[in-house]
């Protein structure tokens, strides 16, 4: 009797709310939508704002209760999660869990409400969690949690410990993000959990000195990928020169036929193995120097022989400062990229150093590159040094690259201040490319429009091979 006088009492309020919006001449057209759009609009905002959603009226507020997804972030206080956990319809299960806590996190309390929600509704296809817990123990996820059915999207971060069970696995998970926080139980944690994902997708995988604070380091790391579905791979290998040797000599095997994009940050250890990549077209570096003492031109062909597999791709993104390592085996057999198009260097340029050998070692191997791109940060913080150019570790003279006689035909600056060795970039580029249409130049916005007009009326003097090169700034305005 309670429940339907208290419907009746319901009506009667969106009957009388219908009725003054009529007399305002008004018509509240999203109110009247029916509550499966309603709960979707709300699905696609944070969980707070969905929540005071529950003042607008008595039409809006148990529509929150009824949203198939909790995204809680910046969280601080337990009575907060633990009142919307409390009073959203346990009825409807979650398809999406988003809790980024930042500190103080009670983690059984977590680790209860995952296990509810994988037990219970067993719709779950979304758990994103960055958890901080100090100075309490890390979030153990529950066992449960490695066999679930239906998540198809895994992130996880901050303080959790993985400890996978090894008959773990996650038929339809396609996305897989493991950040620098968590920790592992054991050395097999990691290979388990990789072998236990067979139609993964995108995978992007942080590892850092701290994932192994658990146990003694007494063999080497193994990752080994495996995965014929993957098409995304990032890796990122975040390591201080203090920490336990064997994490630099990890061991690294890749075999992912259908991989289109890899990209690869950190050291580079010297037992990787990359096979079977026939699909990848896509890939960015950033090569951490080697710090241990051993031979940088050793170090280098080391570099140039993990980028052998990678005959088919099409664009490939450098850190300047990996080009530069590059330069000291120039002598070495270097692989050649036919099928590269397009070439982008970013990173940090200093003033004391000539890039365009490093570059055009790279341009060599790119015959038939089309577009070359130039995003770079130029910083003095370094002070005064005299200029130093790669072309002294290297043992003979390069020769023009082809590219630059008959396939490049655009070239793009973004981050440009007008310093000698970024104007050598630029001036190599118009004076030796034969079929350049466009040298596109992004100046730094922070100049002041003097110091700007200067760097436009500089390059406009430059030399062009190309008689059809068009210069263009995204300052028109100036003109």
């Amino acid at each position: 009797m309670k429940k339907r006088q208290k419907r009746r009492e319901m009506e009667s309020e969106e009957k009388d709310e219908r009725t003054e919006s009529q007399k305002n001449g008004t018509t509240d057209f999203i109110s009247s939508l029916p509550d499966c759009v309603l709960t979707h609009i709300l699905s696609l905002l944070p969980t707070r704002d969905s929540v005071r959603t529950s003042i607008l009226s008595s039409r809006w507020s148990p529509l929150w209760k009824l949203v198939p997804v909790l995204h809680l972030e910046r969280l601080r206080n337990q009575d907060i999660v633990s009142n919307i956990w409390i009073h959203r319809n346990a009825a409807i299960p979650l398809r999406k869990f988003h809790l980024h806590w930042t500190s103080d996190c009670n983690t059984s309390h977590v680790n209860t409400m995952i296990q509810d929600t994988i037990l219970r509704g067993r719709m779950l296809q979304e758990l994103d969690l960055d958890i901080h817990s100090h100075p309490d123990p890390p979030l153990e996820l529950h066992p449960s949690l490695f066999f679930s059915t239906t998540l198809v999207v895994l992130k996880l971060g901050g303080e959790i410990l993985l400890n996978p069970p090894l008959d773990s696995i996650f038929p339809s998970l396609h996305i897989l993000y493991l950040e620098s926080g968590i920790s592992y139980a054991n050395w097999d944690s990691l290979p388990t959990l990789l072998a236990a994902c067979p139609v993964l997708q995108e995978l992007s995988l942080t590892v850092a000195d701290n994932n192994f604070d658990n146990f003694e380091n007494t063999r080497m790391l193994k990752i080994i990928v495996l995965i014929p579905t993957l098409k995304i791979l990032y890796l990122s290998w975040l390591f201080e020169w203090w920490c336990d040797p064997l994490l630099y000599f990890y061991i690294l095997r890749l075999n992912a036929p259908a991989l289109e994009h890899f990209y690869f940050h950190g050291l580079l250890s010297d037992d990787v193995v990359l096979e079977n990549l026939p699909n990848l077209v896509r890939s960015g570096f950033q090569f951490k120097e080697i710090e241990d003492g051993s031979s940088t031109g050793d170090y280098a062909k080391r570099i140039w022989d993990f980028m052998r597999p990678l005959y088919n791709v099409v664009s490939m993104e450098f850190c300047i400062e990996t080009a530069q390592i590059l330069c000291d085996a120039s002598n070495y057999n270097l692989p050649v990229f036919n099928n590269l198009t397009s070439l982008t260097f970013d990173g940090d340029l200093s003033g004391y150093y000539y890039v365009w050998p490093a570059v055009q070692l790279l341009l060599c191997q790119a015959p038939k590159l089309q577009t070359l791109a130039f995003e770079l940060t130029f910083t003095d913080e370094l002070g005064d040094y005299d200029y130093y150019s790669p072309e002294s570790c290297m043992k003979k003279p390069l020769s023009v690259p082809e590219c630059l006689s008959s396939h490049l035909t655009a070239c793009y600056y973004k981050g440009f201040s007008g310093h000698e060795v970024e104007m050598e970039l630029v001036t190599q580029v118009l004076e030796k490319a034969k079929v350049l249409k466009t040298m596109k130049i992004t100046v730094q916005s922070h100049l002041d429009p003097k110091m700007k007009l200067q760097i436009h009326k500089k390059v406009r003097k430059l030399q062009r091979r190309s008689c059809t090169c068009q210069i263009e700034f995204d300052e028109a305005h100036l003109y």
